[in-house]
Order: structure tokens, then C-alpha cells, then sequence
């Protein structure tokens, strides 16, 4: 549940925004990209988000139904575009974002009153994120499904902090606490759960995401790996997968893809960890992010090999 948009990459490796010349066009956004990755993975996988009632809207329902994620609940709205997100590609750790989402995202104008809360409630999995708490009624509504939740198992929420899409960042830190009094999985980077619990450190941050509430907190330390702790003390911790890097931006979310896919196979932590590892280095290693998605048989091929760097496959 939450943001949907177009991206628009450039098709030119090092070059500033300014020069790019030419442009590829793909679905995203972060919650979006989720669905693809886990439906990549033989998940049958929904979203729940808006549009504009524009050509970009239509492509973002053409693209969804191609990558099998079920598009029902993803509506229109008259009055906003469809936002459009531009990146720059320096590898292996430079890609600046700009996100055109004025005046006002479609995603952010899901209303609590327009959920279908059985099926929020039938998932299996349901993942939010934290810019649908940046402003109402997106906020009202992601709160409103999370308690609908009722605790259920994997109830998920990333913390996805960009504080240019918060019209006021300072609310952030007590949002994401009142969220994850419902959730039962968190996952995040280290700015992102310093922001959330005010911890950097990766224990002390997972000790305090599981002190907010979750059952499972999921730290990623970039180079580092990721840490993933548990309420009953389980711990694990990975290293990432080395890969030659082309574009950074996506590999969170081929991450989040495997690692539902991991909890939902009922797999050991550290086993999901490494599958969601190198799910995410294989997109690293590659320039989209949606077509990126890994299937399982390259995850696969990737940790058989040590490495994340594989060719693309024919679409």
C-alpha cells in the first residue's frame, strides 16, 4: 500500500541531469516495486494506491498487470498527475533522486473510507510504508489498515524515510512510533530507524524497533549487511552479496520482495536474509528497477555464484 509513480531513468551512465539526453520510462515506487518483486517470486501480490486519470496513470495499470500484480484497488484521481521520478546514475553510491510530485501526490489521497479492509485483513502479508503517514488522509488510512491488521503476523512497515516528500519532517519520528504499535515487522536503513526509535547503533536500533512493538526488526547497514532480530532473541546477520553496481535505487525493494517471500515459505532468518541479500545486489546490478526484479532461479544462480552481477534476462 502506498506510492506509485513513473520513473524515468537516464539511458547515459555519469552524466547530470542536466545533460541527459535520453530517458527510460518504468513503473515505480518503493511500496509498487515491493509487489513486483515478491510476484517475481510466485507471489500473488495486490496494491492498494492512486493515480492521475492521465496517460501515465493508464501505463502504470498496463505495466502492473504485466508484471502480475493485481491493480483493483489502484483508482484515479482527477485533480493530481501521475507523479514522475528522475534519477542520476553515478555508480557505485550516487544517485541523487528528484521526485515531481506537485501539487500533490495521487497516492496520498487514499482515503480510510474507500479500503476494502477485508481484503487488508485477508493478506497474507500486507506492507506499508512511511511516506503514506506524511499527510492526510494517506495517513489516517495507512494507520487505520495497520490497526485493521489486528497483529496479524506479517504485518510490515518500511520505513522509507525521504524527508523532501514530508511537508513537515519533524512529525515523522512520533508517526512512525504510533505505526509500529501495529506492526509486527520493521525494516530499515540506519537513517531511517535513528529517525523512527533515535537509535543509530544497528543492536541498540533493532532492541528499540522491537521495544516499539514489531516482532521482527530488520536493520540494513548498507556494506555492512543487515542485522534482523526478533522478540524471542533470534538474531541474524548477513553480509551483502558483492556486485559490480549500476543503479543503487530499487534494490531495497527487491530486499522487501524476498524477504516477505522468505517469512512467508516459513524459512530460518538467516536463509531470508541471504535470499533478500542478493536480491537486492542483483538489482544493484542493474539500471531499472521494476523489470529488474529477480526471479527465484537467478537468486539462486547469484548465491551459487557469490556474486550479484548477472546478465538481464530477455523479457
Amino acid at each position: 500500500m502506498g506510492r506509485l509513480g513513473v520513473d524515468l531513468y537516464p539511458l547515459q551512465v555519469g552524466v547530470p541531469l542536466a545533460r541527459v539526453e535520453t530517458f527510460g520510462k518504468f513503473l515505480g515506487g518503493s511500496p509498487a516495486n515491493v509487489a513486483v518483486a515478491a510476484a517475481r517470486l510466485g507471489r500473488r501480490t495486490a496494491l492498494v494506491s492512486r493515480t492521475g486519470a492521465d496517460p501515465f496513470g493508464e501505463y502504470l495499470h498496463e505495466e502492473l498487470a504485466a508484471f502480475g500484480v493485481d491493480d483493483r484497488w489502484v483508482t484515479p484521481v482527477e485533480a493530481y498527475p501521475t507523479p514522475v521520478t528522475f534519477c542520476e546514475i553515478f555508480p557505485p553510491d550516487d544517485f541523487p533522486i528528484h521526485f515531481y510530485r506537485r501539487p500533490r501526490a495521487p497516492d496520498l489521497e487514499i482515503h480510510p473510507a474507500e479500503l476494502d479492509l477485508g481484503a487488508v485483513r485477508a493478506a497474507r502479508a500486507f506492507w506499508v510504508t512511511g511516506t503514506g503517514l506524511s499527510a492526510e488522509p494517506s495517513r489516517a488510512a495507512t494507520l487505520g489498515a495497520l490497526r485493521e491488521r489486528g497483529g496479524a503476523e506479517l504485518t510490515v512497515l518500511d520505513l522509507d524515510w525521504r524527508p523532501v516528500l514530508w511537508p513537515d519532517p519533524d512529525e515523522a519520528g512520533p508517526l512512525y512510533r504510533e505505526a509500529l504499535r501495529s506492526a509486527t515487522v520493521a525494516v530499515g536503513n540506519l537513517d531511517e530507524c535513528e529517525v523512527a526509535t533515535g537509535e543509530r547503533e544497528p543492536y541498540a536500533a533493532a532492541r528499540a524497533l522491537l521495544a516499539a512493538g514489531v516482532r521482527l526488526a530488520v536493520v540494513k547497514q548498507g556494506p555492512k549487511g543487515v542485522l534482523a532480530m526478533t522478540s524471542d532473541g533470534e538474531s541474524a546477520e548477513v553480509a551483502p552479496l558483492p556486485v559490480d553496481v549500476v543503479n543503487g535505487l530499487g534494490a531495497g525493494d527487491a530486499f522487501g520482495g524476498a524477504l516477505c517471500d522468505g517469512l512467508l515459505a516459513g524459512w530460518d532468518l538467516e536463509r531470508t536474509l541471504r535470499r533478500a541479500n542478493a536480491a537486492g545486489a542483483i538489482v544493484a546490478g542493474r539500471l531499472a528497477c521494476s523489470p529488474a526484479m529477480p526471479y527465484a532461479e537467478e537468486i539462486d544462480r547469484a548465491l551459487a555464484a557469490g556474486s550479484g552481477t548477472l546478465p538481464e534476462r530477455a523479457p
